[in-house]
Formats: structure tokens, sequence, C-alpha cells
């Protein structure tokens, strides 16, 4: 693996069974205060792990002139349907990096956080020809789907499948993707009301599995469309080989997590965050200082996991081991600014990853904002 930039990040890495346990040194470097979460693809498309990390490779641009890329979602052919945030609007971006619009989405409401965010495409693509889409409207969050012939480009009219998610000008989550049993996953955020968090009826600070119709999944633990609870703010979900859940969450002023979720399982929000609150709630697996992370997507690839962190302008590569989590490792640090999406490329030899510049706390250079191809050697 390549070196971790700066030094060694103070984290925390718990094996998946909870048998392992891995303090580091000091912490990252950038001031501010957390509260918020700038603080802080077709079918199961967060790939699958292999036995051995590998490292990855220079970064090469695949797309420039981009605003707020928030989603990304492969078509069969290799290209990728990419949302952005304060536009409503989605592209197609091919490998070669050409860029199509697609069409606006009925209904956003961009503020804040909040706007055009998640993507993802029927498992069952293009025999069912349905993309999928996390927004805000004027009243809430809501998840609408649109048909999308891959041919003509054309997008169809959106269709609401749920809607009723608490929204807010922060914590507004809205990542969806459809996991291996072929239900929806999508993950909240807590939209700044953090009690609702830990009720069970309401659908803020969540992650939330339901069918393709938006209807609650076979098999939940509550009889609703709640699948885990007492979450902050999910940003990434990425399912592993063995189909053990993963997802990434800000935190507040102290540590945001990296958490494997489980039917049922209470993660502590309000009431605790990170470690050590008790049987009642479940601990994360690895926690970082806002000012180091503020991670935002989750892709697994190469016998990873990686996360793409805002306030800590990196990408996060926390290695797949027998055992759980190996100790995460730095790259990139700086050299983008903020990176919102990470995402595996088809066939699995690299990473997509979206810089989140153009945003209310970025830095942007001129050809911002960009997706990025990682190589994985």
């Amino acid at each position: 693996m390549g070196p971790a930039a700066n030094g060694t990040p103070a984290v925390r890495v718990a094996a998946v069974l909870g048998a392992l346990v891995l303090v580091a040194g000091c912490g990252g470097q950038e001031g501010g205060t957390g509260g918020t979460e700038e603080n802080g693809g077709g079918g199961y498309g967060s790939g699958s792990a292999s036995a051995t990390a590998v490292d990855p490779g220079e970064p090469e641009v695949v797309a420039t002139g981009l605003e707020v890329p928030w989603g990304v979602a492969f078509l069969p052919d290799g290209s990728a349907l990419v949302s952005q945030r304060d536009l409503a609007e989605i592209v197609r971006v091919s490998g070669d990096g050409a860029v199509t619009d697609v069409g606006t989405v009925e209904g956003v409401s961009p503020v804040g956080e909040g706007g055009l965010m998640g993507l993802a495409l029927h498992p069952d693509f293009p025999d069912e020809p349905y993309l999928y889409a996390y927004h805000t409207s004027e009243s809430d969050n809501r998840i609408s789907r649109m048909e999308y012939d891959p041919g003509s480009g054309e997008l169809g009219e959106a269709e609401v499948v749920l809607d009723g998610i608490p929204s807010s000008s922060h914590h507004d989550g809205g990542r969806i993707e459809f996991g291996p049993d072929g239900m929806l996953y999508v993950g909240t955020g807590d939209a700044g009301r953090s009690r609702l968090a830990q009720n069970i009826d309401s659908l803020a600070g969540k992650i939330l599995r339901i069918t393709p119709e938006g209807e609650p999944a076979p098999g939940n633990p509550f009889d609703n469309r709640v699948y885990s609870y007492g979450h902050r703010n999910v940003q990434g979900l990425a399912w592993d080989g063995e189909e053990n859940l993963y997802a990434t969450e800000f935190g507040a002023d102290k540590l945001d997590e990296i958490n494997l979720i489980e039917a049922g399982n209470n993660y502590g929000w309000p009431e605790v965050e990170g470690p050590g609150g008790g049987d009642e709630y479940v601990d994360p697996l690895v926690t970082w200082s806002p000012e180091e992370a503020s991670p935002s997507g989750a892709a697994i690839a190469g016998g990873s996991l990686w996360v793409a962190a805002l306030r800590g302008e990196r990408l996060w590569e926390v290695p797949l081991t027998e055992d759980g989590l190996g100790e995460p490792v730095a790259h990139y640090q700086e050299e983008y600014g903020r990176l919102r999406t990470v995402a595996t490329a088809p066939g699995g030899d690299g990473l997509w990853l979206t810089t989140s510049n153009l945003d209310a706390l970025g830095n942007p250079v001129a050809e911002d904002d960009r997706i990025l191809r990682v190589p994985l050697e």
C-alpha cells in the first residue's frame, strides 16, 4: 500500500467480530468546527472483496467542468450516469471523457446539502429500465425512478416511489445502492433533528431497505422500511464479497465512522458518538476525527474498502482482512480537494472518484469539478 500522507492519522480500527483494535498517532491538520456534512451504480455496484489489497496508481482525469457530481451509476457499456447536485441534472460520462446531457430530474429543490444526490440502476437493467434518484423536494427528501433508454439517451418522467424522508439544509443523507438481495438500501440523515435517529417510526437517521417499488422489504426488523437506526448522516454504502454491508457516517465535533450494518441494530446517535456506548449500541469499526475525514462515498475493490473524504481531502484505503478491517491508509491528501464519491469501475480494476470543490466549502481550480479514474495496480 502507498504511504500515509503527512504521518499516521488518528484512527480507531476494530475487527468485524470486535476482536481487533488498533490505535495510531496524532491527528489531522485542518481546523474548524463540526456539526454539518461539510465538517465532517447499477445493480449492486460496490464490487466484491479480493484476498489481497492492491496499491492505487496515479489518478487520471476522465471528465472536467462538472458541478458537484454526487451520484454515479455505471451502464452496461462502461459509461456512467452522474448527478449534479445543485443543478438537478444528470449527465452521461463515457470512459473517454465525453459528457452528454441526459436531462433534469423533476421536483428537485436544491438547498444547502440537499439537491439531486444518489443514483442507482435497477439490478435487472436494462430489462427493467429504471434509474433511481434520491433528491430533495420543497417539502422532504424522496426517491424517484425514471425510465432510461441508453440507446436514445432519453430520461422518462419521474415517478415517486418513496417520500416523507425529513429534509433540512444539512444532514440529508442521500446514498442509494441496490444490495446483493435485490433490495434498495437508502442512507438518510437526521435532518438536524437528532432525536429522530432513535425513533424507528421516522425515516430520518436510518438505513432503509425497500423493494424496487418503494415498499418495506420482506424480512425487515421492524415491519417497516427501517433496516438500522441511530445514524447521524449516512453517506456511503458498500458490500464485500461475503455480503457484509459497510456504511460511512459523519460525526459531529468528535468522530466520523465506518460501521458494519446489521438488521435492527442501533448505532447510537445522538446518545453516543463513536465507540463506548455500552451493550445497547453498536460500536463503529473505524473512527476518524472530522478534520481528517468527513467520509462520503464508499466502494469495495482490490481487497479494500475505499472512502472519499470531503473535509479531509483524501482517499482512504481500508484493507479487508480475514479478521475484519485493517489500518486505514490515506492517499492523495490535499491533491484534488474535496472528494465526494468513489465507485468501483466496471471490471473492478479501478475506481471513479468525484471532486466536490464547487460546493459551499470548496476551493475550486479551473477544471473543477472533475471525475478521476484511479487504477488499481
